[in-house]
C-alpha cells in the first residue's frame, strides 16, 4: 500500500517508471500525462450513449439555437468562491437563507455531464506503471471526449477527505482539457489524511449542488476504509445515495482497480496497510493458502460492489491498471448503446 510521503520522494515523471514509484513512495505527481489520457483516434467513431433526455423531449438530440450558457433561470446554489460569477448572484435567496447564493442559467437543448473523481489515499496505489487515481481522470477524459458535442457541458467535481473541490460544467474541448488539467495537477491526498467526506457523502452532494437533471459519472475504486462486510445482500453505505442520484440522472459508474488487489503476488512476508486507517497487518503471501484466501475476499468485495450496482440500476464499467483502459471503454461503450435503454428506466413523466 503507499507510504508515508516523502519530501525528498521523486515525482513520477518518468514514463518508465510510471506509478512503480508508489511502491516506494507515496505519488507525488500525476503518473500519465495530459496527451496519453484518452487518444481521440481510438475513439473517433464512438460515441456514448445518452438514453434518458430528461428536462424536455429533445434535450440533448439538437445543437443550441443561440451560443453560450444560456438565459433561462435554473434553481439556485450555494455561491462557491473563486469558481462562481458574482454577477449570477440571487439576491432574495441570499437575503432569505444568509448564504450567498447564485443562479444557474439553462442553455437550449443542452446536456450536462458531471463527473465525480474519488481522490481518497486509496486511489493513490497503482503497481502497473499507473495508480487507480489517473486511471479515473483516464476515464473522465475518454467518457469527456464520447459525450461532448456543441453546446453539450462537462463539469467535475474531486472528493478528498475535507470536502469537494467543484469545477464549473463548461462546453468546449479547450475546457474539457481544463477540467483535466486541474485533475491531474490538484495535489495527491497523503496517507491517513483527516477529513469526514466519504463516498456515501460525496454522491449525496452531488445530488443536492447540481439538481437539474442529465448524466453522472461517478470514479471511484468504491471502498469504504470500515467496511470489511463480504455479504452480497448486505448494502454498503454508497448504495442508497447512488439510488437517489439515479433516480434523475443516468449514472455510469467506473470501478477502477489494481491488479494486485485481484490477484496477490508471491513476495514473502508483507506489511499490509490501509492508507485511509490505522489498520496494518504482516502477511506471509508466500503461503499458498494465505494467498488464496485474500484473493477469494478480494474477489467477494467485488462482487458486493457489482450486485449494489445492479440493484441501484446504474451501469458499470470496471477498469484495471494491467490493461488498455481505451479498448475496455470501447468494448463497453458498443456494449453499453444496445442495453442502456432497459438499464435506466425513466421515472415516470420523463422521456427517454
Amino acid at each position: 500500500m503507499p507510504r508515508t510521503p516523502d519530501p525528498a520522494a521523486p515525482r513520477a515523471a518518468d514514463p518508465d517508471l510510471g506509478a512503480a514509484i508508489s511502491l516506494l513512495h507515496a505519488p507525488a505527481g500525476a503518473t500519465l500525462p495530459l496527451h496519453k489520457l484518452a487518444p481521440e483516434a481510438a475513439l473517433k467513431r464512438l460515441e456514448l450513449a445518452v438514453v434518458r433526455r430528461l428536462e424536455g423531449f429533445l434535450h440533448g438530440d439538437h445543437l443550441g439555437l443561440l451560443p453560450g450558457a444560456g438565459s433561462d433561470m435554473n434553481d439556485a446554489r450555494p455561491y462557491q468562491p473563486g469558481q462562481d460569477d458574482v454577477r449570477r448572484m440571487d439576491w432574495a435567496v441570499t437575503a432569505r437563507t444568509t448564504v450567498p447564493h447564485v443562479r444557474d442559467t439553462i442553455a437550449d437543448r443542452e446536456l450536462e455531464v458531471w463527473a465525480l473523481l474519488d481522490a481518497t489515499p486509496s486511489m493513490n496505489w497503482g503497481t502497473e506503471g499507473v495508480t487507480k487515481r489517473d486511471l479515473g481522470i483516464a476515464a473522465i477524459a475518454t467518457i469527456g471526449f464520447l459525450s461532448q458535442r456543441m453546446g453539450d457541458r462537462f463539469g467535475g467535481m474531486i472528493m478528498r477527505p475535507e470536502g469537494l473541490r467543484r469545477m464549473p460544467a463548461r462546453s468546449g474541448r479547450t475546457a474539457l482539457y481544463a477540467l483535466l488539467r486541474s485533475m491531474l495537477d490538484d495535489p495527491i491526498t497523503p496517507d491517513r489524511a483527516a477529513g469526514t467526506m466519504g463516498l456515501a457523502r460525496g454522491l449525496e452532494q452531488l445530488g443536492r449542488i447540481e439538481t437539474r437533471r442529465g448524466m453522472r459519472v461517478i470514479v471511484s475504486d468504491f471502498l469504504s476504509p470500515t467496511d470489511s462486510e463480504l455479504n452480497p445482500n448486505t448494502p454498503p453505505d454508497w448504495e442508497r445515495p447512488l439510488r437517489r442520484l439515479s433516480v434523475r440522472n443516468q449514472v455510469l459508474c467506473v470501478e477502477v482497480v489494481d491488479a494486485r488487489e485481484l490477484d496477490f503476488p508471491d513476495m514473502g512476508e508483507l506489511l499490509v496497510r490501509d492508507p485511509e486507517s490505522e489498520f496494518a497487518r504482516y502477511v506471509n503471501t508466500s503461503d499458498r493458502g494465505a494467498r488464496a484466501r485474500m484473493n477469494a475476499a478480494s474477489l467477494a468485495q467485488r462482487d458486493r460492489i457489482r450486485q449494489a450496482m445492479r440493484r441501484a440500476g446504474v451501469g458499470h464499467l470496471q477498469l484495471r491498471t494491467d490493461r488498455d483502459w481505451v479498448q475496455d471503454i470501447a468494448r463497453f461503450v458498443l456494449t453499453y448503446r444496445r442495453t442502456a435503454g432497459q438499464l435506466h428506466q425513466p421515472p415516470q413523466g420523463v422521456m427517454k
